[in-house]
C-alpha cells in the first residue's frame, strides 16, 4: 500500500489559499517565520511520521502493552521513535521558545500534527498529553513551578497526563471522591483511585506528572469544590531535581477494543497514605484549570478522527485505482469485457465522493479552529481577541464531535471499499476502523458535547456568537452568488443556513422551557445538522476560490484538483445538504417519544 498520510496538496490548499496563514507571518509574534519555513516544517513532519512513525502503527498494536509489577513497558519499536519525536522538537510546537517550545502558530502546528496521527495517534499521545499537562502549569502555576517542570515536560523528558474519571463518578466529575489534605508544609496529601488515565505508566519517560482532580476536606460538594493538584510520579524536589518515588501505583490496564498500544490505567493515589501533590492553581478553582485542559485536548482528538479518516481515506481510493473486479457498467453484459479498476464502478465512486467530500471540509475546519486560536493571540485591540476566542468556544464542541463521528464513518466506508479484505489485518483500514472508535466517547462523549452546545455556547452573549458565526457563512454565500456555476450551491447553502438560525431558535427556546428533557433528546441531532451545515460552508468557500484558479491562470498540473474541489462542493450541497434539512425538520418538529418511555417499555 502506499505511504500516504494526509494530501499535501490539499493541506496547502487550505493553509495558504483558503486561509491565507502565511499572513500570520508578518505579525511580531511570528515574524522569523516564512512560507518557505513553514513547509519546511511540514515536510520534516511527514518524513518523520512516514519513515519512523508508521513503521510502528500495525507492530504495536499486534505486540500490544505488558504490565508486570505495577509497571507498563510499551512495544519495543516504540523507543526509537520517540527519542527522535523529542529530539526533533515536535511535542511543544505552540509554546514559547523559552519554555522549551517552537513557537509555531497553532494553525501550522495542527497541520504537522495531521501527519502523527494518521501515522499512530497511539504512540503521539505519549508525548503530547505531557505537553497538555505542561500547558496548565504554564498557564495557572506559580513561577517556581513552572521552573520545577515545564521545560522538561515540554522536551518530553517527563511525561503527563490529565487524571479525573472514577469509576463511581465517571463523566459526572463532580461526585468524584478523591481527597486532599493540607500538610504543613504546604502540599497536600492525596488519596483516591482513577480510572480510564492515557498513558498514566508508560517506560518511554523518567518521570510522568499527573494533574488530579481532587477535593480538599471540608470542601463544597460538587463541581464547586474541586481542586487541581500537580501529583508526580516520582517527587520533584523545588530545584527540578527527581527525589523519592511517591506514593502512586498503577493497578491495571485495560484490554480494549483499539488503540491497544496506549496504556489506558487504572492508578492508585495515596494507598499506603504518602502520596504527596502540590495545588495548581486557586483552592476549589480547579475545574477552570481542567477545563482549559479538556478544551484544548478535545480539538486534538477531533484531530485524531480526522487524520485517522484522512488516512482510511487514501488508503482506499489507493486502491479502488489498482484493484481490478467486474465489467464497467456499460459492458456488464459483455462476458469478454476487460476487469476494470473498481473506482470505475458508480458506488463505489459514491463512496470516495462521500469520504473526499467530509475529508476536505473537515481539515478546513480544523484549520480554521487553530487559526481563530492564532487570530486571538494576534490580536490588534480586546474586541478582536474576544471575538475569535469566542467563535472557537462554540465550534469546539462541534469539531470534537462531528470530526470524531464522521471520523468513524469514513473508516467503515474504506473498509467497504476493500470489500472483504478491508475485514482482515492484511490492510490498515481495519485497525484504523478499530483504533477511530474511542475518539467520540474521549474527552466527553459527544452527547456531552451536545449538551454543551444547546446548554451553554448556543447562547453565548444573547445568541451573538452564533449570529457571528452565522454572519462569517453568509460571506461565503455572498461572494459566491453572483458565480454562475456556484448560484445554485450558494442558495443552497443560504437555504440551510436560514434554517439553521430557525433550528437553533426552536431548540434553544424548548431546552428552557418545561419541555427542556425533549430539547436535550435532540441535541445530538441538532449539532450533527450544524456540522454538516458548516461542511457546505467550507466547501463552498474552497470551491469559490478554485473557480478563481481555473478563471485565471492555473497551472497545468492543478486543474484537475481545483475541480476536484468544486465536485466535492457540489457533491456535498446536492447529495448531503437536502438530508440535513431533514435533519433540522425533525429537530424543530421536537418529537418526545424517547422521554415519555418508561424504562420497563424500553424491553429487555
Amino acid at each position: 500500500m502506499a505511504q500516504i498520510l494526509a494530501d499535501r496538496r490539499d493541506m496547502e490548499f487550505a493553509l495558504y489559499e483558503q486561509l491565507g496563514v502565511d499572513r500570520l507571518c508578518s505579525h511580531e509574534r511570528y515574524a522569523e517565520l516564512d512560507r518557505k519555513t513553514l513547509d519546511l516544517i511540514l515536510g520534516e513532519a511527514r518524513n518523520l511520521a512516514v519513515k519512523e512513525i508508521l513503521p510502528t502503527f500495525a507492530e504495536g498494536d499486534r505486540q500490544g502493552l505488558r504490565f508486570e509489577n505495577n509497571q507498563v513497558f510499551v512495544p519495543e519499536c516504540f523507543h526509537r521513535p520517540y527519542k527522535l519525536f523529542t529530539e526533533g522538537e515536535w511535542i511543544a510546537l505552540t509554546a514559547g521558545p523559552e519554555v522549551g517550545g517552537q513557537g509555531l502558530p497553532y494553525v501550522i502546528a495542527q497541520a504537522a500534527t495531521e501527519f502523527f496521527l494518521g501515522a499512530n495517534y497511539a504512540f503521539a499521545l505519549y508525548g503530547w498529553s505531557g505537553f497538555g499537562a505542561g500547558e496548565v502549569i504554564e498557564i495557572f502555576g506559580t513561577e517556581e513551578q513552572k521552573a520545577m517542570f515545564l521545560k522538561k515536560m515540554y522536551s518530553g523528558q517527563w511525561g503527563g497526563t490529565m487524571v479525573l474519571t472514577e469509576s463511581d463518578a465517571g463523566s459526572d466529575v463532580g461526585n468524584l471522591s478523591t481527597t486532599a489534605k493540607k500538610n504543613p508544609d504546604g502540599t497536600y496529601t492525596i488519596t483516591g483511585n482513577k480510572i480510564f488515565i492515557t498513558n498514566a505508566e508508560q517506560d518511554l519517560t523518567e518521570n510522568i506528572i499527573h494533574p488530579v482532580l481532587a477535593r480538599i476536606e471540608g470542601a463544597p460538594k460538587g463541581t464547586r469544590g474541586i481542586s487541581l493538584f500537580i501529583v508526580p510520579k516520582i517527587w520533584v524536589n523545588p530545584d527540578g531535581g527527581m527525589g523519592e518515588p511517591n506514593d502512586v501505583v498503577c493497578t491495571g490496564i485495560e484490554e480494549k477494543m483499539g488503540i491497544h498500544a496506549s496504556a489506558t490505567c487504572s492508578m492508585s493515589f495515596g494507598s499506603k497514605g504518602g502520596c504527596r501533590g502540590l495545588l495548581l492553581g486557586e483552592e476549589n478553582k480547579g475545574m477552570r484549570v481542567m477545563f482549559h485542559l479538556m478544551n484544548a485536548a478535545r480539538l486534538l482528538v477531533g484531530g485524531i478522527g480526522f487524520s485517522n479518516a484522512s488516512t482510511a481515506y487514501l488508503y482506499a481510493l489507493d486502491y479502488a485505482r489498482q484493484r481490478k473486479q467486474g465489467r464497467a457498467l456499460e459492458n456488464m453484459m459483455d462476458q469478454e469485457a476487460p476487469q476494470v479498476p473498481i473506482i470505475e464502478h458508480p458506488d463505489v465512486r459514491r463512496m470516495l465522493m462521500w469520504m473526499k467530500s467530509h475529508i476536505e471540509g473537515m481539515r478546513s475546519l480544523l484549520y480554521y479552529g487553530a487559526l481563530c486560536l492564532d487570530r486571538e493571540k494576534c490580536a490588534a485591540d480586546e474586541d478582536e481577541r474576544v471575538y475569535y476566542k469566542d467563535l472557537l468556544d462554540l465550534l469546539t464542541p462541534v469539531i470534537k464531535s462531528y470530526c470524531t463521528d464522521r471520523g468513524f464513518s469514513i473508516c467503515s466506508e474504506a473498509v467497504q471499499v476493500f470489500g472483504g479484505y478491508g475485514y482482515t489485518q492484511e490492510y490498515p483500514v481495519e485497525q484504523l476502523l478499530r483504533d477511530v472508535r474511542i475518539a467520540s466517547i474521549y474527552e466527553g462523549t459527544n452527547g456531552i458535547q451536545a449538551m454543551d452546545l444547546l446548554g451553554r455556547k448556543l447562547g453565548m452573549k444573547k445568541g451573538a456568537v452564533f449570529m457571528n458565526l452565522i454572519q462569517e457563512m453568509q460571506k461565503t454565500v455572498a461572494a459566491t452568488r453572483e458565480t454562475e456555476d456556484l448560484a445554485g450551491l450558494s442558495s443552497a447553502l443560504e437555504t440551510a443556513l436560514n434554517r439553521l438560525g430557525e433550528t437553533a431558535m426552536a431548540i434553544g427556546g424548548k431546552a428552557m422551557s418545561p419541555a427542556f428533557k425533549t430539547a436535550f433528546a435532540h441535541a445530538v441531532p441538532f449539532q450533527d445538522a450544524f456540522g454538516d451545515v458548516i461542511m457546505a460552508w467550507m466547501l463552498l468557500w474552497r470551491a469559490g476560490i478554485a473557480t478563481e484558479k481555473l478563471a485565471g491562470q492555473a497551472k497545468k498540473k492543478d486543474i484537475d484538483f481545483y475541480r476536484g474541489q468544486i465536485g466535492s462542493a457540489r457533491f456535498f450541497i446536492e447529495t448531503i445538504l437536502p438530508v440535513t434539512l431533514g435533519k433540522m425538520d425533525s429537530v424543530c418538529a421536537g418529537g418526545a417519544a424517547a422521554v415519555d418511555m418508561t424504562d420497563a417499555a424500553f424491553g429487555g
